[in-house]
Formats: C-alpha cells, structure tokens, sequence
C-alpha cells in the first residue's frame, strides 16, 4: 500500500509542487524531493548563467535567421528579410543531401547509442568488481575520454604519418582479397538467419571503436550508481539463496535503473556532436562554402528538433522502467 501510495503522490507532482518547492513555509518545500530538486538547481546553475549570458541571444539570433533571406553586404554586415519557412522548405525539398544524411545519422546514432549504453554498463559491472588493478583497469577505460576530447581527432586528420598508416592499412586489407565482415555475414544469409537483425550487429562491429570511445563517462555514471548501493542488500540476498543473477536482475539493475536516462540523453547528445557527423558537415558546407545562412541555419534548427524527439522518446521509454525507492 505504501508503494501504491508513493506512486500516486510523483505522479501527482505538477507545475504547483514545483512552484512550492521553492517557495519556504510549506509542507511541499520541506520534502527530501524538494531539497534535493533546489540541491539540482544550484548545481546547474554556473551552466545556466553561461547559457544567458553567452549562448542565449546566438540561439535567437539564428532562429530568427532561418526565417529570413539573409544576404551579405560588403561593409555593412549582412541583411534579413523575412521569407516565412523558406529555408526549411529548401531543407527538405530542395537540398540534395540534407535528408539523406539526416535519416543515415539517425539510425547510426540509435544503433550507437544502445551499444553504448549496454556496452559502458556491462563494463561498469566488471569494474566495480573487488580484484588487483581495478583502479589501474578504471583508469584505462577512461583514456577514451581523453582520446576523444576533440584535439586528438583533430591531430589524427590532419598527421601525415597517421594518414599514410591508415592508407597502407586499407591497401593491406584490400590487397588480401579476404572480407572477414563481408564473408561471415554472407554465411550468415545463406544460413537462413534474419539479414536485419545481423546488418544492425554488424554496424555494431564496424563501429566498435567510436563505440568504446564514447564510453567513457557512462561508465563513470554506471560506476557511481554502482558503487552507492549498500553491501547489506546482497548480503541479505545471499542469506536468503538469491543466485548471482538474480541479485543483478533483483538489486543491481533496478537500483542503477535512474541512470540509464542520465546516460542515454547524454550519449544522444554526445552523438549529435561528434565532429565526424555527416549533418553538421553538411550544414557548415552550406554556411561556409555557398553562404546561404539562413537555409544553414533552418537545417540546424530541424537537426536540434530531431535531437529534442530523440531525447523525448528516450525519456519516455526509459522511465517506464526507472524505479524509485524514496522521495
């Protein structure tokens, strides 16, 4: 009944209790959610100011761009006129490659980000294991991060070295005349398999690398969710003749649950803006080759819409999931 009780009261919690929360002398700003909803606040609140003071006007500014002709004038800048959805018509109607790439980096990004997301969990649990070397094992699975930062990619492009490596690497390959890829999953055809269910897996293994390069703060996440859960409830559970797999299924999984919807918006977003994504490459030829801001800029706003429904879906599908045990 408790529970029952606990359910209806978040589901109950609307604009009104958040308003109280911050508002002293009631019952609502005293509540432990209360507390830790203004704990939140205060966390967030350097990236808040930032956003305001530094992101905020760009953001309108490029709004009201896609909306507009904006034509460059030697000396003065640039000028708008308003041409209503225009730009976004041309997205989607006009360009040859804006939606062709937008509906290839869409499935890549959802492939990538459930590989991730089961990936960085998998290896969280490993770690959070008791063995010699966890701290050294924690501290490798960490350099993705800091191979991924965005300097190192770039040293990657543009290194002589690095490129004629990769250069004999593929000619190696090539020069074989052996797929292993292309081979197991023609095996795999002829077998009677499903095809679609081995082409998403093999885009899994294909893009290994930038998966395990993307892992790195899931891991961290997974890893402090881990490591908050009390030894007494897998000592109880043991008294009790839990297996070990149970106990994951049981304890482990529903009490890290809450962090699943941490990391899957994180790896959306992270995905978004990964340098060698296909859109962005195509939104920036547009802005800085042709120089047709305003179409450039509605193809963003339609790229930052998509992240948004991604987001949202996400959050939707994961919280029916999501368990909490207190308030």
């Amino acid at each position: 009944m408790s529970n029952r009780k606990k359910k209806s009261s978040r589901e109950r919690w609307g604009l009104g209790e958040s308003i109280l929360t911050f508002i002293p002398g009631n019952s609502t700003y005293n509540s432990m959610r209360s507390r830790n909803a203004r704990h939140g606040v205060l966390f967030i609140l350097p990236l808040i100011i930032g956003f305001l003071v530094f992101m905020a006007r760009p953001l309108v500014q490029s709004f009201i761009m896609s909306l507009c002709d904006v034509k460059m004038q030697v000396g003065s800048g640039f000028s708008m006129t308003f041409n209503g959805l225009t730009n976004y018509r041309y997205a989607f109607t006009v360009d040859p490659y804006f939606n062709q790439r937008l509906v290839e980096e869409v499935g890549r990004m959802a492939i990538n980000s459930i590989a991730t997301i089961v990936m960085s969990f998998v290896i969280a649990v490993i770690l959070n294991q008791d063995f010699k070397g966890r701290t050294l094992a924690r501290a490798i699975f960490f350099l993705p991060v800091i191979l991924a930062s965005g300097v190192l990619p770039g040293i990657e492009s543009q290194n002589e070295f690095y490129n004629m490596m990769q250069g004999i690497s593929e000619e190696i390959a090539n020069s074989s005349g052996v797929n292993l890829s292309a081979a197991l999953q023609d095996l795999l055809a002829v077998s009677g398999m499903g095809s679609g269910v081995f082409d998403i897996l093999f885009q899994m293994i294909d893009a290994i690398y930038d998966i395990v390069m993307a892992s790195g703060i899931q891991i961290i996440v997974f890893l402090s969710g881990l490591s908050a859960i009390s030894p007494s409830l897998y000592e109880a559970a043991d008294v009790e003749g839990c297996t070990a797999w149970e106990a994951f299924w049981k304890i482990t999984f529903p009490m890290v649950s809450p962090l699943l919807l941490v990391n899957m918006i994180y790896t959306i977003i992270d995905f978004f803006m990964k340098n060698d994504n296909r859109v962005m490459e195509r939104i920036n030829e547009v802005m800085y080759s042709q120089f047709r801001f305003g179409e450039s800029s509605a193809m963003s706003w339609i790229y930052f819409g998509v992240a948004l429904l991604f987001i949202g879906i996400s959050t939707v599908i994961i919280s029916k999931g999501v368990q909490h045990y207190e308030d």
